[in-house]
């Protein structure tokens, strides 16, 4: 099995594309920066958990109107495992849903391929005009924590 890749596409209009791959699975699609405001730092919060938690689980609401998505993380011990549902409307209706992408790895290579990723984002937030384009702030002390823990490993 390839390593996961993740991008995140420089944001446009409220929109941001993204993309999971890792040679056995493959989902892209775009995201919007409403109604899940925190969603980008919710995400990292739940990296950094990922990656200090021996047993973990967590979810991630995310949207692109009418469709909703669960990103669900979760590690038992040294395995780690990212699944992507998708909802055909944001009331996220369990009977509707469908998993669209999985993928199995070491905790440390999962948060190491999203530590990259938030850099390039981080990198270009400035060129990009992030904050105007995303229509929320880059989330610094967020990624600031987590590139610190992720670096200490």
């Amino acid at each position: 099995m390839k390593q996961l890749e993740v991008s995140f596409n420089s944001p446009q209009c409220g929109w941001m594309s993204i993309g999971f791959d890792d040679g056995v699975s493959e989902f892209h699609t775009t995201t919007a920066s409403a109604p899940h405001e925190r969603a980008l730092p919710e995400l990292l919060e739940i990296l950094k958990g990922l990656l200090t938690s021996e047993n973990f689980e967590r979810k991630l609401e995310w949207n692109r109107v009418p469709e909703a998505f669960d990103f669900v993380f979760s590690r038992n011990n040294e395995k780690a495992t990212i699944q992507i549902f998708q909802y055909p409307t944001e009331t996220r209706d369990s009977k509707e849903r469908e998993k669209v992408f999985e993928h199995n790895g070491k905790p440390e290579d999962i948060c190491r391929t999203f530590a990259d990723t938030f850099k390039q984002l981080y990198e270009d937030r400035n060129t990009d005009e992030f904050e105007f384009n995303w229509r929320q702030p880059f989330p610094e002390k967020e990624f600031r924590e987590f590139t610190k823990l992720i670096s200490s490993r």
